[in-house]
């Protein structure tokens, strides 16, 4: 009797798991009929987060983040450039994001992911327009030397919600950064102060005299949520992305305050009601999120 309900419960499986390949808008809205999702969380819940700082050893600042199984790695390298006439007294940020083949079956190999550019220039506008980061931070001699901030983001599993993991790896990995030691050399360049080195440091002017923390101002944080007929899906897995095709970014800072709102197309109107909504949800997800960065921060410093 045991045999059969086993045999039966695993024909019924089987059953589940072909309908939902062969129909799986009709899968996904039986569910939404009972608020609910195939993961089993509530439609307007994200996924378990975590995040690990100092993943890379070998970068001035790294983190590790992971909403679900779509997982990010992020490693910051600095260098010393020479300003902008512009800008004398500033200094930069490159931002590059990767999709490898090994992120998802969709990347073929050789051929860049389109999703990825897009994510580059996201991240980009999002970190500079927020204000996070005060690029005369990064001046080292007025119009002779400023670090240049070399920031890589590599996806390692992308299971929805590409931006929101990246744009919290970013955080994460300045939150962790130190600036290295710099001095002058004989000839008036700027040089970089290894520990190996340290009878430079000891012997050279050094412009400054200890590894030090850059100070972020309001991290901006965002949630991706999908719209699908009247619902509202917050942090949605690549599998509900592909089939309910309307998605809204919201990005805030840690003071609520709106940084950007993100529409790429898609065949649901988003009114008014329904931002206000989104928004709603990207301010309790704020809340979560910095939690997590609190407590990585901390775990680090226990470190």
């Amino acid at each position: 009797m045991a045999a059969a309900n086993g045999s039966s419960d695993l024909y019924s499986e089987m059953e589940v798991d072909a309908f939902r390949r062969l129909f799986p808008l009709r899968y996904h809205e039986q569910h939404l009929l009972k608020s609910v999702r195939p993961d089993a969380r509530k439609l307007g819940s994200a996924r378990d987060t975590t995040l690990a700082l100092g993943a890379v050893a070998s970068a001035e600042g790294s983190a590790l983040a992971k909403i679900g199984s779509t997982t990010m790695l992020a490693a910051i390298k600095m260098e010393i450039m020479t300003p902008t006439v512009e800008c004398p007294d500033e200094g930069s940020i490159a931002i590059e994001f990767h999709m490898p083949p090994i992120c998802s079956p969709l990347v073929r190999p050789g051929r860049p992911a389109e999703a990825a550019s897009v994510i580059s220039k996201q991240l980009s506008d999002t970190i500079l327009s927020s204000g996070m980061i005060d690029l005369k931070e990064l001046c080292l001699v007025g119009g002779k030397a400023a670090w240049m901030a070399y920031l890589d983001i590599y996806c390692l599993d992308a299971d929805g919600s590409l931006f929101d993991a990246a744009l919290l790896s970013t955080v994460a990995a300045f939150s962790h950064l130190n600036i290295p030691v710099v001095s002058l050399n004989e000839d008036g360049r700027i040089v970089l102060v290894s520990e190996d080195n340290i009878q430079l440091k000891l012997e050279k002017q050094l412009v400054n005299t200890e590894k030090r923390k850059l100070k972020l101002n309001s991290p901006p944080f965002s949630l991706t949520c999908l719209l699908h007929k009247n619902y509202i899906l917050a942090d949605p897995t690549a599998e509900e992305e592909s089939i309910m095709e309307t998605a809204v970014t919201v990005v805030l800072d840690s003071s609520y305050q709106l940084v950007s709102l993100y529409k790429p197309g898609g065949p649901v109107h988003a009114h008014t009601s329904v931002i206000q909504d989104c928004v709603a949800l990207a301010k309790h997800r704020v809340k979560e999120l910095q939690s997590v960065l609190n407590e990585a921060i901390s775990d680090m410093e226990v470190e």
